[in-house]
């Protein structure tokens, strides 16, 4: 399929309106119209949070053939043929982001990649992907891996089921901050990484609310004094690294969770 990436001018107009987003988002929730902002641009898609960390002494099942987290990202980039990484993260710059680095963007895979407008970014290596994203960990940001039709608009390229995003987000300016304001329909398909379990030890918790102001989908509530983690939570890791009593841990239980992870995504964009 041809691609036509978006005139200058229009991606200039989208980052002025990126602060508007949660307004937009707001929409999703209204009858009808959210069902025709779900086709327009959340249309299949399959996005999925990657632990910042996770607790090593936590019991695994099978502990000593356990990757980690982010392996699921490291996958699709030894998978793809094509790679393809942003010079700006368009949240961050449009943002103004102080706190992380704006010149690590999201990193593309697959097919459609190759029509992406050569002044955003620039084609790189499998080797150079793989070192991009360690960049982004070292740097404090947190992975989100699938599917997302927004990147497939804004960039001007086709298929979208060709397109692969990893994005690197950081917790003050990333796109998915809207998550609470959309349609219940829109934010299952963003979701946290099979097998990943955030826990709160009760003893420990002081209730002092540090977690609840890092999490950016308000999945965080305090009830009697103590963190309460509810079903909105997508496992990214923030709260039980910004935890002053370590009182949240982050593991992975179970087994074939990557497995399980890959499946999922592939089932949604192909690179």
């Amino acid at each position: 399929m041809i691609s036509m990436p978006l005139p200058h001018w229009a991606i200039r107009l989208i980052m002025r309106l990126f602060p508007k987003r949660f307004h937009i988002a707001r929409l999703s929730k209204i009858p009808v119209f959210g069902h025709l902002i779900d086709l327009a641009f959340f249309d299949k898609d399959q996005i999925m949070f990657v632990p910042k960390t996770i607790d090593l002494d936590a019991r695994f099942e099978e502990p000593e053939s356990m990757p980690l987290p982010y392996a699921l990202a490291e996958h699709f980039v030894n998978a793809a043929e094509h790679h393809w990484v942003m010079d700006f993260c368009i949240c961050r710059v449009s943002s103004g982001c102080k706190d992380y680095p704006r010149e690590l963007g999201c990193l593309f895979l697959g097919e459609a990649s190759q029509g992406i407008d050569p002044s955003l970014g620039h084609k790189v290596t499998r080797e150079e992907a793989l070192e991009h994203l360690r960049r982004c960990r070292e740097a404090g940001l947190v992975h989100l891996v699938g599917r997302n039709k927004l990147d497939s608009i804004w960039l001007g390229v086709k298929p979208a089921d060709r397109l692969l995003t990893i994005c690197n987000c950081c917790p003050c300016c990333c796109l998915w901050k809207m998550i609470p304001d959309l349609s219940a329909r829109i934010r299952r398909k963003i979701s946290k990484m099979p097998g990943v379990e955030v826990k709160v030890d009760g003893g420990k918790c002081i209730g002092c609310g540090t977690c609840a102001g890092v999490c950016f989908v308000n999945a965080i509530e305090l009830a009697n004094g103590k963190a309460m983690i509810g079903s909105e939570c997508r496992g990214c890791g923030r709260c039980a690294e910004s935890c002053p009593n370590r009182a949240i841990s982050v593991a992975i239980t179970g087994s074939g969770y990557l497995r399980a992870a890959i499946s999922q995504i592939s089932s949604a964009v192909e690179v």
